[in-house]
């Protein structure tokens, strides 16, 4: 089982590689649309690379669940995610650290979310950590 820094620096590298940025501009707390400028379609090749590089089988919107509040008034309310729908997301992203989300729950403000440590603490998770 490999320690979170090296998970870390599997992480960076594909973040490197997949996004063509500088190793210094990665870091745990580095936000991917943000801070590294990932486009959805990055998203994708992230996921992929990520499978390589550790050998696992990431299922479609389990890492970036970026759809479990398109079209739902229980989960969204005046753009808002609702505590039914913070309870859902806690759910689905049990990796996820939602303490600063939950103050100000903005659906637009989700994509904060998506940093380099959400991904380290999912293949923690993921590879029995």
């Amino acid at each position: 089982m490999p320690t979170k820094d090296e998970i870390f620096e599997k992480v960076r590298t594909t973040l490197v590689d997949a996004l063509n940025v500088d190793d210094d501009e990665v870091k745990l707390t580095s936000r991917l649309r943000a801070d590294l400028n990932a486009e959805s379609i990055d998203f994708l090749d992230i996921v992929f690379r990520l499978e390589k590089q550790f050998n696992v089988k990431i299922p479609r919107e389990e890492l970036f669940p970026e759809s479990i509040f398109q079209g739902d008034a229980d989960y969204v309310a005046d753009g808002k995610v609702t505590a039914k729908g913070l309870d859902e997301l806690a759910k689905q992203m049990p990796f996820a650290d939602l303490t600063e989300f939950r103050k100000d729950p903005r659906l637009d403000k989700m994509e904060d979310l998506f940093t380099v440590d959400l991904i380290v603490n999912y293949l923690q998770k993921k590879l029995g950590g």
